[in-house]
């Protein structure tokens, strides 16, 4: 196996999410793979407050213990899967909340997504690839949309179409590349430093 690390960041904490069942969706899909190690990072569990760092994350002086435990965890990845809701054409306050905390520990890595809502949550990626391009994070050209209205049975349990299992492979796919070709930037951004 790779030792390439990617994390599937579930990215709501509102209570009766539907995001708890994409996100095992993909670990399941993803594990099947020999060429990384996918983690599921749940952000309901490090209880992030709204943003209260002092300094920017930009400045790397972080001072609050929740935001060293959550820049450990981030830091450890070469990748990720964003996993995001669609609430008002928008990924999660909490998600939002959660990348603006850190951000070096962001730099340097790939990002695919995989979105959900009644409009398959693509408008949630819109947004997040804005934010993470801010991040220096290369975001990779498929994206999975998972429909509450077609991929959910009675909008409550995740039954996804056969259909998205290519997109999610070819998702995985390109994280999986982008990560690896990465290493070598984030290399050269330590020895510089």
């Amino acid at each position: 196996m790779s030792d390439l690390k990617i994390g599937i960041i579930l990215g709501s904490t509102r209570p009766g999410r539907k995001g708890d069942q994409v996100a095992k969706w993909v670990l399941e899909q993803a594990s099947k793979r020999s060429s990384a190690a996918y983690e599921l990072v749940d952000l309901a569990d490090f209880a992030l407050p709204h943003l209260d760092e002092a300094i920017t994350a930009s400045q790397g002086r972080y001072e609050n213990e929740h935001t060293k435990a959550w820049a450990a965890a981030v830091a450890q990845y070469d990748g990720f899967v964003f996993v995001t809701p669609e609430y008002n054409h928008s990924t999660s306050g909490a998600l939002k909340n959660a990348i603006d905390f850190i951000y070096a520990e962001w730099n340097n890595k790939a990002a695919g997504f995989v979105s959900y809502g009644v409009a398959g949550g693509t408008r949630a990626v819109e947004h997040l690839r804005l934010i993470v391009g801010e991040l220096q994070i290369a975001d990779v050209r498929q994206q999975v949309a998972v429909s509450l209205l077609t991929d959910f049975e009675g909008y409550t349990t995740l039954k996804p179409l056969p259909h998205l299992e290519p997109g999610l492979t070819t998702m995985l796919d390109q994280v999986e590349s982008w990560s690896g070709a990465l290493r070598s930037v984030r290399e050269a951004a330590l020895v510089s430093a």
